[in-house]
């Protein structure tokens, strides 16, 4: 019989063990938050001494489909989370039956998927840009013809950072993205390509009482299909923002979300809202929210999952977060070696998440910038040169 019944009035209180399925840095900043709430924390990764197990009280060191290893963390925790969303759902349904995971398996399974995460997006009465599924290359020519050049095609499964996904401008291309693509083993899902302004992510916490609460939108710009900074406040029209924030409370409410959810969105020339892709965890465009807000989104995914009140999530300085890569690792170094002191009106903070390699576009840390105004902050990061090598 499963152990996940939600109860609303069911509270996990400090002090109570916290297990992690992922090792990784959002675990590791999940469980560097917890600690000081009083939280212990045990992880299960397969890699040795990761980002997460460094700061936890304990990892199992195990592939996350392993059920053996799946119970001793259902043993070991009062309440289990994930930092990712690409975990075994069969892991997951055990964990369910042997512990109690209040975010449950179906927003899991929802968000492991392009066109599952698609229809629930539309059952929630938000937009997304037209898509249709895709079985056969004939079928991604007829598709083609209807949704139009050039049109994105991507994996249902398994995509991240530009993976999976092709963006087929030509129709010389559409034999090729098909054959690249249906490598995978995966469904695919072929989407209208969305002319924008810019990319905007709202991210919104639940609690099981039913209590919601969302964070202040970020501007977010990429590059190579990474994101490279966070810009909070975004510049754009606040009624676009206040819009898109509503649009994350009525998801969250409509697929009974526990704990966090990130909706990341599209905001065309003519400033309607397309919401691109949802993830069920903390998001890398919320990690401005360490130093930036009254709670960071870390400890408010705690609460949120262990039934606590959700915390404030008012702004207190304008900020621009911008990631740091494994080519920026040691310029990073060597800026703060030469640093003596601050620079006048800025706020430097940085993040490095313990991993061994820096390898080239591998997400290595981020840093927040806090200043008087978000145009002073990547003023500050264009003079550094520590990002130019993103070039």
């Amino acid at each position: 019989m499963s152990k996940t019944m939600l109860d609303p009035a069911k509270k996990i209180l400090p002090g109570s063990t916290i297990g992690v399925l992922g090792g990784g840095q959002l675990g590791r900043m999940m469980a560097l938050a917890g600690r000081h709430m009083g939280y212990r924390f045990v992880t299960l990764d397969p890699t040795p001494d990761s980002p997460c197990g460094q700061v936890a009280d304990s990892q199992i060191t195990a592939a996350y489909d392993d059920v053996d290893a799946a119970k001793k963390l259902a043993e070991l925790s009062d309440v289990i989370t994930y930092e990712f969303e690409n975990v075994d759902a069969a892991v997951t349904g055990l964990l369910m039956s042997e512990s109690y995971v209040p975010q449950g398996s179906n927003l899991l399974y929802t968000t492991q998927h392009r066109l599952r995460e698609k229809r629930a997006i539309e059952a929630a009465g938000v937009k997304v840009a037209p898509y249709e599924e895709i079985t056969s290359v004939e079928g991604l020519r007829e598709a083609v013809a209807r949704l139009g050049l050039p049109s994105v095609l991507k994996t249902a499964t398994g995509g991240y950072d530009g993976k999976g996904q092709w963006v087929i401008r030509t129709l010389d291309e559409i034999d090729a993205a098909y054959e690249t693509l249906s490598k995978a083993k995966t469904e695919l899902v072929l989407e209208q390509f969305v002319r924008f302004d810019q990319e905007i992510s709202v991210i919104a916490a639940r609690n099981p009482r039913g209590e919601v609460k969302v964070f202040p939108a970020a501007e977010n710009v990429h590059v190579d299909n990474i994101l490279h900074v966070s810009i909070v406040p975004p510049r754009t029209n606040p009624d676009i923002l206040q819009k898109a924030e509503r649009l994350a409370v009525q998801i969250a409410e409509s697929m009974q979300v526990v704990g966090l959810i990130a909706v990341e969105m599209f905001v065309t020339p003519e400033g309607e809202l397309y919401v691109n892709e949802l993830a069920p965890r903390p998001h890398n465009s919320g990690h401005y929210t360490m130093e930036a807000c009254k709670t960071s989104q870390f400890e408010q995914h705690i609460r949120a999952i262990c039934n606590l009140p959700l915390g404030s999530t008012e702004l207190m300085s304008p900020v621009v977060m911008v990631n740091v890569l494994g080519e920026h690792v040691q310029p990073l170094l060597d800026w703060l070696k030469r640093q003596e002191s601050e620079a006048e009106g800025v706020a430097v903070k940085v993040h490095l998440y313990g991993k061994r390699e820096a390898k080239h576009k591998r997400k290595m840390g981020h840093v927040n910038v806090l200043a008087d105004s978000v145009e002073k902050a990547l003023e500050w990061i264009e003079q550094t040169s520590i990002w130019k090598t993103k070039e």
